[in-house]
């Protein structure tokens, strides 16, 4: 089991559109094989700075997902430009 802590900073003032943007992910990974859960946070002290944590069976499982189709369609981040930054992940081992 891993969790995967995704790390995003969004120009000011996009932050309803980068949460309905996640609405679109979450449902891709709903579908995602090795998906286990995800939340969306944001920064108490940044309204523009969100994290998203997401659990998954193994490190294949959430690399399969960010390779595939289906993550392509829903993250166009750079499209919309709504984030300010290159979003950054971490993962960690249980």
């Amino acid at each position: 089991m891993i969790t995967v802590g995704m790390n995003y900073q969004v120009i000011d003032g996009k932050q309803a559109e980068f949460e309905a943007k996640f609405a679109g992910v979450q449902q891709a990974l709903q579908q995602a094989e090795g998906h286990t859960s995800s939340h969306l946070w944001q920064d108490v002290s940044d309204n523009a700075s969100y994290m998203i944590t997401s659990e998954w069976s193994d490190e294949q499982a959430f690399q399969d997902f960010i390779h595939s189709d289906a993550f392509r369609a829903v993250t166009d981040w750079g499209k919309e430009e709504i984030l300010s930054d290159r979003p950054r992940h971490k993962i960690y081992k249980h």
